[in-house]
């Protein structure tokens, strides 16, 4: 793997510096004879061993497929000696190696020029230590210059001079001494059997272990919950689901510690076991972040903040996205890819990314902003430029609406940021603002009077607010008398809105007719017969009406008098006495 990275790195760079500039572009045309020569080519090692990594790994799986001459060849030893030697030391490296080996390899270099380390040279490498008993020797490589393979890493004649006292000290494993020996001596892919089967037994023991450890904490709390009458754990199997995978990963790598596997095999379960950890660890942080998203939601929508449970809803969904972005860069890292390149690449990839999704970038902080600033809410009813209707969802690109024609309107979330919303279920009560024309022929006095029972009216209608509730006579250029009303209705619910205004425009028409008049409309009517014009009778009376409060001082104009509104304010009967309502609520 790490050779196939090196190989297409070197194939991208050798592309860019192959570029010309413009001036070797101009040596060319000339016919250049230097330009033309080709480059001398470095002699290249078939074994790998022209990084520290490649050595290691090169002289274990050398050591795994049974090439114990070919693993020779990683040691720094003259061809005497590794004629005669070679094999034998080969297997005591290995032995020590699989038992005795501390370190890290993934940290081994891949770089041929090795990585500066203190107190050693720069030809000298220390990829790790071996540790039998009380006694250690740190494992070097050195680099040599081989007269057919160029510059290479070998494992230093210092470090092999030591393997003799090392290796007398290493004693088998207690488990061999207790396997019958044909699981030991039989081997597949470099390992022996008895381990092969151990590793393979440890994953139920290890996910039985698991289950019984989450079990022992959640039992106790079951029952202390129970005891004090608490609602259960319902939502707690969701999450044992990735806990059973996380405990039951970190079980099976404390057991196979006890197997001794040889180093190349740890090196590949190590890789295995901490990619699925991850994945495991990614997958239980999206369960912990679900739920807690989902009970922060619950309380800002029982406290009444629908705009806080929908912003909570789509940072759930960012941050979903998010977690798995940084999950899988933690299973890229596992595998031993290098994340700074990754990471560089995906910033000059999401600079590509941003500048050519520049719209969904803005619908996201758009929908951010409008979840922020509560503008809209789920499940408020408003006006988005003349299309009325009712917000069904607010995501990452878009606000679903479901219009009045049941139909559903998608709008982009940048679009919506800059548009003019009227929302109407933040309206904490309805304006009631009708214009009333009296007949042509009405006088001063029926006006009056119908001016003076209209806000009578108004004041004691119990649903409207006296406060701010107004009629006066507006104009007289129409050809009529002009009332213009401006009250508010005390509700938020347009259905009752709508019953209280024909409530008002009923009680207004009753008032018209005993003065003797009758509101006009905006039409123009022809009369073939006799126009009957007013009730005289009626209009009279209304007249006298006024004469009697004329007298008595008593003419509510321009209005009545506060303490009169105090007395009579919220005693006119809603709904009327003859309404259904009225008498089944009575």
């Amino acid at each position: 793997m790490n050779f196939c990275r090196r190989t297409i790195s070197l194939l991208i760079l050798c592309v860019i510096v192959s570029v010309p500039s413009q001036g070797q572009i101009t040596e060319i045309l000339q016919g250049s004879n230097e330009a033309k020569k080709p480059a001398p080519k470095s002699p290249t090692d078939p074994l790998g061993r022209d990084t520290p990594n490649g050595t290691l790994f090169g002289f274990l799986q050398a050591m795994q497929n049974g090439s114990y001459l070919t693993a020779a060849q990683y040691l720094q030893m003259s061809p005497t000696r590794r004629a005669k030697e070679g094999e034998l030391v080969a297997k005591e490296l290995k032995a020590l190696l699989d038992d005795a080996f501390v370190g890290s390899l993934r940290s081994i270099s891949t770089s041929p020029e090795g990585s500066a380390q203190m107190g050693l040279p720069p030809d000298r490498e220390k990829v790790g230590t071996l540790s039998v008993d009380d006694s250690e020797a740190d494992v070097i490589l050195a680099r040599v210059n081989d007269p057919t393979a160029g510059k290479i890493w070998l494992f230093s004649a210092d470090t092999l001079s030591k393997l003799d006292a090392l290796y007398d000290l290493l004693q088998a494993h207690q488990v061999e001494t207790h396997v019958p020996r044909p699981l030991v001596t039989t081997q597949f892919l470099g390992m022996s059997l008895w381990q092969w089967l151990g590793l393979i037994v440890a994953v139920p023991v290890a996910a039985g272990l698991a289950w019984v450890l989450i079990e022992l904490v959640i039992f106790p709390i079951m029952l202390w919950r129970g005891w004090r009458k608490q609602p259960q754990l319902a939502h707690w199997r969701r999450i044992s689901g990735p806990l059973w995978l996380v405990l039951g990963v970190t079980v099976h790598r404390v057991l196979i510690g006890y197997l001794r596997l040889p180093l190349l095999h740890r090196h590949y379960y190590f890789i295995t076991a901490r990619v699925v950890f991850t994945i495991g660890v990614g997958w239980l942080a999206l369960r912990v972040l679900a739920r807690a998203m989902e009970q922060w939601r619950l309380r800002a929508i029982a406290r009444g903040s629908t705009g806080t449970g929908s912003l909570v809803l789509l940072g759930q969904r960012i941050l979903k996205v998010v977690l798995v972005l940084v999950s899988g860069l933690a299973v890229l890292g596992a595998l031993g890819f290098n994340l700074t390149t990754a990471l560089a690449g995906l910033g000059i990839g999401g600079l590509a990314i941003g500048f050519g999704a520049q719209k969904t970038i803005e619908n996201l902080f758009g929908g951010i902003s409008l979840l922020g600033d509560e503008v809209i809410r789920i499940g408020d009813a408003c006006n988005f430029n003349g299309r009325v209707g009712t917000v069904e969802d607010i995501s990452l690109r878009s606000t679903r609406i479901r219009t009045v024609e049941r139909t559903q309107l998608s709008i982009p979330n940048g679009t919506l940021a800059t548009m003019n919303i009227e929302n109407y279920s933040r309206r904490d009560k309805f304006l009631f603002n009708p214009n009333l024309g009296l007949h042509p022929k009405t006088t001063p006095d029926q006006l009056r009077y119908v001016l003076t029972e209209a806000r009578r009216l108004l004041y004691q209608h119990p649903k409207v607010e006296s406060a701010s509730a107004r009629i006066r006579l507006a104009t007289l250029d129409q050809g009529w008398p002009s009332l213009h009303v401006f009250s508010y209705v005390l509700t938020r619910d347009d259905a009752e809105f709508t019953a209280i205004r024909e409530d008002i425009l009923l009680r207004l028409m009753t008032i018209a007719e005993n003065a003797g008049t009758v509101l006009a409309f905006p039409t123009q009517t022809i009369y073939l017969g006799r126009d009957p014009g007013v009730d005289k009778e009626k209009a009279e009376q209304a007249e006298a009406k006024v004469r009697e409060w004329r007298e008595q001082r008593q003419l509510p104009f321009p209005d009545f008098a506060p303490a009169e509104i105090s007395e009579i304010r919220d005693t006119l009967p809603y709904p009327a006495p003859e309404s259904a309502l009225h008498r089944n609520s009575g």
